[in-house]
């Protein structure tokens, strides 16, 4: 039955497509948007939970966009990117990721997210199986269900770094699957897959022949030695069945330009463009000048882009240490990207309570206490799929950090709760 709402004296049915209404808002978008607006009102909140790092575009690709508005750079572009960009992004991913793409396997869009979205649409629909590991970033199974497609959650545990392992990817996977899911290095949870691990599972793909593997790659440059990043469709006959995301937003603080881009098989890529093309079309000509002089910077970003890792890799040493010294926490170091999941199940449960606040029953009321008590924004596990842990993000300068675990540690204080 049609909704009926009585608004300004009129009557409007609200009815939405049942899809677009069984979507769920991102916890993380909220709990930033949540901290800047407790910051508007005079409130000294912390935020922690939004992706994003805290520096500045690097001078010379900040340069290269205000170049390229003052010299007439402000129309369309080809709607999957401009020639110029697409080979270099080819240049790029020969280089530095050993893979061969020509500029039709190239689709730029107005970010990673975008191009996620779209390789899924493209390629998934209704009766179609998306393989996601947990913890997950939040929008991959809200993207499958946008697309009519059916998400199966694959647990995966801190004891075992968070990585999917061969016998739960073979479990999970039938003859409805479509596509797998990896994020490496991965957000939540900074995990960073091996090549080993993921040479059995590219051996385990192989063996479906409908199976394809979304592979995103956003964070790739972030990662601490002596991991290393390896691009899954660089593996023996991955390439074919490989959809890899990348983009600008996080190696090169790029976050506002949005601008990312798809590098696949020329059939998916099509499809992906065909979608763009009704959609948004092309990226903006602006931040495509810009990304041009972000590769330009050198291998993996070059001088600014090792600044920038090597001040993360400070901080996550940092984070980890004082987070496993506090009573009750879990959590192992994680390999790459900019973010921590300690497990924080001792202080939940039906009997906790926190004594100046009240019961803390699950992981979301833990993060409300946070926020109200310690003034600190950090997101739930349970938006990533898992409800034992919650996400902090050290995108935040040493002086931030600090400030946040000393109010964190005086939150979580045992002598501050009864229950556990």
């Amino acid at each position: 039955m049609a909704a009926l709402s009585k608004d300004d004296g009129s009557s409007v049915d609200q009815s939405l497509n049942p899809r677009v209404a069984a979507l769920q808002p991102s916890k993380t978008m909220a709990l930033t948007d949540l901290a800047r607006a407790l910051k508007e009102q005079g409130v000294p909140v912390i935020g922690l939970a939004a992706g994003e790092p805290d520096f500045d575009t690097p001078a010379a690709i900040v340069e290269a966009g205000v170049a390229a508005l003052r010299e007439g750079y402000t129309r369309y572009t080809p709607n999957a990117g401009t020639s110029q960009l697409q080979a270099a992004i080819c240049h790029k991913l020969q280089e530095e990721n050993g893979l061969q793409y020509e500029p039709k396997h190239i689709v730029v869009s107005n970010g990673a997210k975008q191009s996620i979205a779209q390789a899924i649409l493209a390629t998934c629909g209704p009766g179609d199986e998306v393989v996601i590991p947990a913890p997950y970033w939040v929008s991959y199974p809200e993207m499958v269900r946008l697309s009519g497609a059916e998400g199966v959650v694959v647990p995966t545990f801190q004891e075992e770094g968070f990585l999917l392992s061969p016998d739960s990817l073979s479990a999970a996977l039938t003859d409805r699957s479509r596509v797998l899911i990896l994020c490496s290095p991965s957000n939540p949870t900074g995990a960073v897959y091996p090549r080993e691990r993921l040479q059995e599972i590219a051996q385990i793909v192989s063996r479906h022949p409908r199976l394809l593997v979304i592979s995103d790659e956003i964070y790739e440059h972030i990662i601490y030695p002596p991991a290393e990043h390896v691009s899954f469709a660089s593996l023996p006959g991955m390439w074919d069945r490989t959809l890899t995301v990348n983009g600008f937003s996080k190696c090169f603080a790029m976050t506002g330009w949005r601008l990312g881009y798809l590098a696949a098989p020329a059939a998916f890529a099509s499809a992906c463009a065909r979608v763009q093309s009704q959609q948004t079309s092309g990226a903006s000509s602006v931040a495509q000048h810009a990304a041009l002089a972000a590769l330009g910077l050198g291998r993996a970003g070059g001088q600014p882009v090792q600044e920038m890792k090597e001040a993360f890799h400070a901080r996550r040493d940092y984070v980890v240490g004082r987070l496993q010294s506090m009573e009750g926490i879990q959590l192992s170091s994680p390999d790459g990207a900019f973010y921590v999941m300690p497990d924080v199940s001792s202080f939940l449960g039906p009997s906790v309570e926190a004594l100046s606040w009240g019961p803390v029953p699950d992981v979301d009321s833990l993060c409300r206490y946070l926020v109200e008590e310690a003034q600190v924004a950090l997101v739930p596990g349970d938006a990533f799929g898992i409800d034992t842990c919650l996400r902090i993000s050290y995108a935040a300068s040493m002086e931030v950090l600090t400030e946040a675990l000393d109010r964190i540690e005086n939150a979580l204080k045992p002598d501050r709760f009864s229950g556990r």
